[in-house]
């Protein structure tokens, strides 16, 4: 093992060595390299005269860049858009994410968290975490309604196996039972659980309520409490798209971070979703845990730990994409912008509540609960979710997601308000066209 991970990993043990347990043997062996980008950072500061180190081209002591690229790129200079990122994420964007998260989550107040990590967006993120905690053979408890992507990063990738509970029972509500049952059957024989929780979730869009929310958290505490290593992913893609009252309104991470030595929280979000900025691929990575001590040396540690698998995947997210994010949270227009989108997608979540009102589908369908997200989910009662959306598309033009023999996804993100009563009458045809 490399001295440099040696030296982080008696640190993170100094810390909680609870945490050191949790790591996978990747996570054990990596570090954040001295070679050349220490001395890159040592030249920067320091080589007045000639700086010959970083593979990048400069021009009259300027960035190199071809007009045709920076004429596309207002704002910004070439310094800011071409070149390349820290494996860490810009400082300022950095700090930047890290005070809106305490804005956004008033429950951190008091506790301590690590600075974010920037990622190439959560799916990135969702890897890395994949690589530093997740060993194969590990189990991963997650929701029967859960992102597909989930499998290829965690089983296909890690060799871990997925542990699936029912995300909903009879009345609508989170299946706290189904949750439970789960994870003490897959704590019984293991030192360390892996929980990941999404919400808002993908497919449904569904959300849990405070309460809901406390009994998870109260539970994992206990896990932990009773000499099981917890190690809690939230998966917080679509944060902030809360539309009812019923929603919390901070990431469940919040009331994790410091409940229990045997229990590390993991946060992964993003301005894709948040900031409708899909394609800039902009996430972040922070832990929160309960640390002895000065919390600073051990989340100092971990954060070194990841901007090195970062480095040892993509070496860095894209500078450009970082900069504009960052420039849009500066703006003074930033609150009043991103309020106008939320209360655009609230009304479309609405529209669709109050069209399937209609009593015209109650033996076609019956919709699983949604409060968040971009998402929501139609449990079809008379036909197979496949051909229906393969019959949808050829005869109507209509495109949806089939997940499974019953459940079809509706993205009501992209559709206008004053089209969601068409579509669910023309998925309502459809169903009847099969039926005949």
């Amino acid at each position: 093992m490399d001295p440099i991970a040696r030296e982080l990993n008696e640190i993170i043990i100094q810390g909680n060595e609870h945490i050191y347990e949790m790591l996978s043997n990747v996570g054990k062996a990596l570090f954040f390299p001295k070679g050349i980008l220490s001395q890159g950072a040592e030249a920067k500061e320091k080589a007045h005269k000639f700086n010959a180190t970083i593979g990048m081209a400069t021009e009259k002591g300027r960035t190199m860049h071809l007009s045709s690229i920076m004429s596309m790129v207002t704002g910004l200079a070439p310094r800011q858009a071409l070149t390349y990122a820290p494996s860490f994420g810009i400082a300022p964007l950095r700090q930047a994410w890290y005070e809106a998260l305490l804005s956004k989550n008033p429950s951190l107040n008091g506790k301590k968290i690590s600075l974010p990590i920037v990622t190439h967006a959560i799916t990135h993120g969702l890897s890395v975490v994949s690589d530093m905690w997740v060993d194969p053979g590990d189990v991963i408890i997650l929701p029967d309604k859960m992102w597909g992507n989930y499998n290829l990063i965690f089983s296909v990738r890690r060799g871990s196996r997925i542990a699936r509970y029912s995300l909903f029972d009879s009345h609508g509500k989170f299946n706290f039972e189904a949750f439970k049952t789960c994870l003490q059957s897959e704590a019984k024989d293991r030192k360390k659980i892996i929980v990941l929780l999404n919400f808002p979730n993908n497919p449904t869009g569904y959300t849990v309520n405070s309460g809901e929310a406390d009994r998870i958290v109260d539970f994992l505490t206990a896990l932990a409490q009773k000499g099981t290593n917890v190690l809690a992913i939230t998966d917080d893609a679509y944060f902030g798209l809360f539309y009812e009252e019923d929603a919390i309104k901070e990431s469940i991470f919040a009331r994790l971070v410091g409940r229990d030595p045997r229990l590390l929280a993991i946060k992964l979000d993003g301005a894709t979703k948040e900031n409708f900025v899909w394609g800039l691929r902009v996430g972040f990575i922070t832990y929160g845990a309960f640390l002895k001590g000065d919390s600073k040396k051990p989340y100092d540690a971990l954060e070194k730990k990841t901007a090195g698998a970062v480095r040892g995947s993509i070496s860095n997210a894209s500078h450009l994409s970082q900069e504009i994010v960052l420039k849009s949270m500066q703006s003074e227009d930033y609150r009043t912008e991103k309020n106008e989108k939320f209360l655009i997608m609230k009304e479309r979540a609405q529209e669709v509540k109050r069209v399937l009102s209609d009593s015209k589908y109650v033996e076609a369908w019956e919709a699983y609960p949604f409060n968040s997200g971009y998402f929501m989910c139609l449990n079809l009662k008379t036909v197979d979710a496949e051909p229906l959306r393969v019959h949808l598309l050829e005869k109507y033009g209509v495109g949806l997601i089939a997940l499974g023999k019953t459940d079809l996804r509706v993205a009501f993100s992209c559709l206008e308000k004053e089209d969601i009563k068409e579509l669910f009458d023309t998925v309502l045809q459809g169903i009847k066209d099969l039926e005949s």
